[in-house]
């Protein structure tokens, strides 16, 4: 089982990684930025709405935070605009900090049974796995969207856990 300061640290490397591919994604223009480069989600916008998405979508589950529109499929449009998009990275990586700094052990304890669309049924999972899994989800698809940076031409910055800055 983990913790809470496993808990804060991937929330603190979930908005240090969001910053670095905004950044590098800030350099390039809107076609760049939706160009379809063959990911799963398509473009690097298309994914970035996608993280997006997911991180509500947990964050509603584990937290009770608001449940975001639309289904899996159409959460490449989340936000179509770019500017409203860093907005929104930015207040849910807020969310995301603010909820890892309250929790303490006994809130990752016991489950969580949901419909999950994914797999069109009910499931039920331990608290502390779904948090896992959040952070996980985050971190696959930033390996696809920093993969279409640097093949775009634009290279984010160290995504190595251990070269996280300190606070």
């Amino acid at each position: 089982m983990i913790g809470p300061d496993y808990v804060r640290a991937m929330a603190r490397y979930n908005a240090w990684q969001n910053a670095s591919l905004y950044g590098a994604a800030d350099s390039l223009d809107d076609a760049a930025r939706q160009a379809e480069r063959g990911a799963f989600f398509g473009s690097i916008e298309a994914t970035l709405n996608h993280i997006l998405w997911g991180d509500r979508m947990w964050m509603n589950r584990l937290a009770g935070t608001q449940r975001p529109a639309g289904t899996i499929s159409e959460s490449r449009r989340l936000t179509p605009d770019w500017a409203a998009l860093r907005i929104e990275r930015d207040r849910t990586d807020a969310e995301i900090a603010a909820w890892a700094a309250a929790i303490d052990a006994p809130s990752l304890e016991g489950d969580i049974t949901w419909f999950s669309g994914a797999a069109g049924r009910e499931v039920t999972k331990p608290r502390w796995l779904l948090t896992v899994h959040m952070f996980n989800h985050q971190t696959h698809h930033r390996g696809q969207v920093h993969a279409m940076l640097t093949a775009a031409g634009t290279k984010p910055g160290d995504t190595d856990l251990f070269l996280m800055p300190e606070v």
